[in-house]
């Protein structure tokens, strides 16, 4: 099978939105009257960020989820991608099954692909999305790291630590029980991006960002952008994995054999979680709940955030803990 023959069979469909997609040499997007594009970039190379026996399903999914929770953290309405595949060799099953996973995950948010490129080569995904985002008056919706100010309130959707724990559990780092893996590495596998919640945040949280890298380290990037520092609740951070998990024990009903401080380390430095952490004046604290209603997806808070500079982590009683955890990083 050729190049383009492979394009044809498992990647080009008709476009709906876009003004014209695969098969010319650009794309062509026309944006809403009165808003603005909002793109994004995330690549997946195989050995880096997922198995080379990862299911093609679940890798179409979260090849797409990722960037769809790049738009989620921006406030923005999902639009188009592109695709730029390598692939070591051509395999039909495989191709199919990844373009199901692909394509369900695009279809649930009226998302569609309008081009990209294919070549040989180690297995690696490449997307780029493009989503819309409201001016109102000149001013943009758009949710941003830069907003966020001292008094506000910090929150997280969903929970944190899961993929982690799945992750540690597959190198042979922790020993977990069948169950709790099951649904921890569907977590790590097929993220739900925070696309719904994204859009009732709009004028309402004051920053965001998706956790990819782990809370610690894209918290901070938020109090960079922002000029700001923060105090976490760090036991308010950690994770429930299936509804089984509680920090305060270290054996729970499930089996999981952990640590307070192993399950602080898998919420606060775990990446994967693509969960949505934003900031919002307590003023907004009611329509805070109601974005989180309507988008049915949990949030918690977690702290706040402070004039000072810098991260403060407090246990369940208030104290003080040494911040000595650290996200994930490509280069560090």
């Amino acid at each position: 099978m050729g190049e383009f023959d492979l394009i044809a069979r498992y990647f080009k469909r008709p476009v709906r939105q876009a003004a014209l997609g695969v098969g010319d040499d650009c794309a062509l997007l026309q944006p809403a009257p009165g808003t603005q594009l909002a793109i994004s970039c995330d690549m997946l190379v195989q050995g880096r960020h997922f198995f080379a026996d990862t299911d093609p399903r679940q890798l179409g999914h979260k090849s797409l989820a990722v960037n769809l929770s790049d738009l989620a953290a921006c406030g923005a309405k999902p639009l188009a991608f592109t695709l730029a595949l390598a692939l070591p060799e051509v395999k039909e099953p495989w191709l199919a099954a990844f373009a199901q996973g692909l394509f369900a995950l695009a279809d649930a948010h009226g998302c569609e692909l309008i081009g990209g490129d294919t070549t040989a080569g180690p297995l690696n995904i490449c997307i780029t999305v493009f989503g819309e985002v409201p001016v109102v008056n000149g001013t943009s919706l758009a949710l941003l790291r830069s907003g966020a100010r001292a008094g506000d309130d910090l929150y997280v959707s969903g929970t944190l630590g899961d993929a982690r724990l799945a992750l540690d559990a597959m190198q042979g780092k922790l020993t977990v029980p069948d169950a709790v893996l099951a649904a921890a590495r569907e977590r790590l596998q097929r993220p739900t991006p925070r696309v719904a919640l994204g859009l009732a945040l709009r004028g309402i949280a004051s920053a965001a960002i998706d956790v990819s890298d782990g809370l610690i380290g894209d918290l901070g990037h938020i109090l960079e952008s922002s000029r700001v520092g923060a105090t976490v609740l760090a036991d308010q951070a950690v994770a429930c994995v299936a509804g089984h998990a509680h920090a305060a024990q270290s054996t729970d009903a499930a089996g999981l054999h952990l640590s307070q401080e192993q399950w602080r380390s898998l919420a606060l430095c775990g990446g994967d979680d693509y969960e949505l952490l934003f900031t919002a004046p307590p003023s907004q604290r009611a329509a805070v709940a109601a974005a989180a209603r309507a988008s049915q997806t949990p949030v918690r808070c977690l702290g706040q955030i402070e004039a000072a500079a810098g991260l403060r982590l407090l246990d369940a009683q208030g104290q003080a803990l040494p911040n000595h955890y650290a996200s994930f990083d490509h280069f560090a």
